[in-house]
């Protein structure tokens, strides 16, 4: 198996071109943010230590501060800026936003997409943030249940599925759908498809385009296409979400 344009995986030409951060942002507490810089100039074969200090400084983060007293947000940028600094050509990413409040998430991905986009760094990112990725994902591989579930282009997933909404009583009448995922609330029916634009609405339902999030649950719901049982005999207003 070979990686980026045919280096051996696991040699030390891929090693050096492969930058990670993991999700709980790996420091040494008690090191200032400066003996980070110098610990990984260290230990790696390639790092740029004056764009390190730069960023961080951009950045507002005091390089005199122990990593252990940086908020969590100031510690995911730091990790990042040592994974940058490497000057990687992949940049792997496990859940780095997870533990981050929304403003942190937000600047940690901005800086993310504009170090993808000014140095032409590669992104493979693992997040259960599903609201995140729609902005800064461009292919999208869907893992449950150890199988790949959905896979590819993000812009071509997004057009190729649509949501039904229409009576309930009448869901079951398109069971020869590929329904992905239904879910009914009283009287309303709503079927995730996967149909494009172009395809035609049955009579009395709306057809309304999909969001990046609300596919991927879909399909964390039920794996594959499933069909939408009969309306069940109870009236109300409940919810209730059908699986196979």
């Amino acid at each position: 198996m070979t990686v980026l344009g045919g280096h051996p995986a696991g040699s030390p030409a891929a090693l050096d071109g492969i930058a990670f951060v993991a999700q709980d942002t790996p420091l040494y507490k008690n090191l200032p943010a400066a003996d980070m810089l110098h610990l990984t100039r260290n230990l790696t074969r390639r790092f740029d230590q004056s764009f390190a200090r730069a960023r961080l400084a951009e950045l507002g983060i005091p390089v005199k501060r122990k990593a252990g007293k940086l908020s969590g947000g100031q510690q995911a940028q730091l990790a990042l800026t040592l994974a940058l600094a490497r000057r990687p050509q992949l940049l792997v990413l496990d859940e780095p936003v997870a533990m981050l409040d929304p403003v942190a998430r937000h600047d940690f991905m901005a800086s993310v997409l504009t170090a993808a986009a000014a140095d032409g760094v590669s992104v493979v990112l693992s997040s259960h943030v599903l609201v995140e990725l729609q902005r800064v994902a461009g292919y999208l591989i869907l893992l449950s249940r150890g199988r790949v579930q959905l896979a590819g282009e993000v812009a071509g997933l997004l057009a190729s599925h649509r949501m039904l909404i229409g009576p309930a009583g009448e869901a079951g009448n398109y069971s020869e759908r590929p329904v992905v995922h239904g879910q009914r609330v009283g009287a309303q029916a709503r079927l995730l498809v996967r149909a494009g634009a172009d395809d035609p609405v049955p009579p009395g339902w709306q057809a309304h385009p999909v969001g990046l999030e609300e596919l991927a649950l879909a399909y964390l719901r039920e794996p594959g296409a499933a069909a939408l049982p009969a309306p069940p005999r109870t009236r109300g207003t409940e919810t209730s979400e059908v699986t196979r």
